[in-house]
């Protein structure tokens, strides 16, 4: 499963948001069922896949269970984490407490991350584009240098 792409959608009344057709395709939909929403980074809602929730649990048990952080976390994504569902006409009903979570109100933008897909509130995507994509060839290479340091040649 391959998540990807960027897409303006607005929220209904009912706190419902069309799900691109690109995604639910690359879900599985309609025959995926397991699907989970909970808070992300930045403001922003994620839409995980019940695999992808086991594996987030799975990276959690490796680390201390005292540790303050981690328990901190753990208690925040999971108590705010819920079932999802995406209707027979594409669309997933957003919580009203995590829609207020995240300020999304009107216009939403549906980003496909890999193995997830994030809600951003309009503005705030818009925010983090003109914050962020000016630096995108330092993040790169930052990002590319961690996952794979190049040892140094004898």
């Amino acid at each position: 499963m391959l998540l990807t792409g960027s897409y303006r959608r607005s929220l209904d009344d009912k706190l419902r948001l069309a799900i691109p057709k690109q995604l639910r395709d690359a879900l599985g939909f309609p025959d995926k069922k397991g699907l989970f929403i909970a808070p992300g980074t930045d403001r922003s809602l994620v839409i995980y896949t019940a695999e992808v929730i086991e594996q987030i649990g799975n990276t959690l048990s490796k680390l201390s269970p005292v540790a303050k952080e981690t328990r901190a976390f753990s208690r925040l994504f999971y108590a705010q984490a819920q079932p999802a569902e995406i209707d027979k006409q594409g669309r997933l009903r957003i919580p009203p407490e995590l829609a207020k979570l995240s300020d999304l109100t009107a216009e939403v933008v549906v980003v496909g991350v890999r193995d997830r897909i994030e809600l951003w509130d309009a503005n705030q995507w818009d925010a983090f584009l003109s914050s962020t994509q000016p630096s995108y060839d330092e993040l790169a290479e930052h990002v590319f240098q961690v996952a794979n340091p190049v040892s140094p040649q004898a």
